[in-house]
């Protein structure tokens, strides 16, 4: 929700950032540059950068998280084929069965306005975001009052969860 308290607009979505390989942090920041060039797209707002520790797969280095909110006129599918895209440039390999390990970039569609889609491929909101402070930390920072369909506001899932060693960036 906006800070009204009414439903975003339809094309406003939020995109979440993370990367552990190379210098993780100049990547989300390039990226957050090529989320905002996107056809039909304005960057609204950026988190700060997050210091992280691995989830899932913990044996490797930290992760530097973020969210940003778009406001866009991509249909969520076209969306997610740039997010993709963008990972692919800055050399994102994904292999089959492997998950939580280590990347240059790693892009969710989180939340895309009030839509709840279950696609192959396309899953909004995504489904543990409300399960992982390292996401809903960065999101409630730019959008307090978001709501998570089928969860509920995002601040309360947030305060459910343990803090996990998140640190803003310095």
């Amino acid at each position: 929700m906006s800070a009204t308290g009414s439903p975003p607009p339809p094309g406003t979505c939020f995109v979440g950032l993370g990367g552990n390989i190379g210098d993780a942090a100049a990547t989300l920041r390039a990226a957050f540059d090529e989320l905002a060039a996107l056809p039909g797209t304005r960057l609204l707002r950026a988190s700060q950068l997050y210091r992280t520790p691995a989830w899932g797969m913990e044996r490797q280095p930290d992760f530097i998280n973020a969210v940003a909110m778009l406001d866009t006129r991509l249909a969520p599918q076209s969306l997610l084929e740039h997010l993709l895209a963008i990972e692919c440039r800055h050399g994102r390999v994904r292999e089959d069965g492997q998950r939580w390990g280590p990347r240059t970039l790693d892009l969710d569609l989180l939340l895309y306005g009030d839509a709840v889609t279950d696609q192959p491929g396309l899953h909004v909101p995504h489904p543990q975001m409300h399960l992982r402070a390292f996401v809903l930390r960065p999101l409630v920072e730019i959008a307090p009052d978001a709501i998570i369909p089928g969860v509920g506001p995002a601040a309360a899932a947030l305060e459910a969860l343990a803090d996990d060693g998140i640190r803003p960036l310095q």
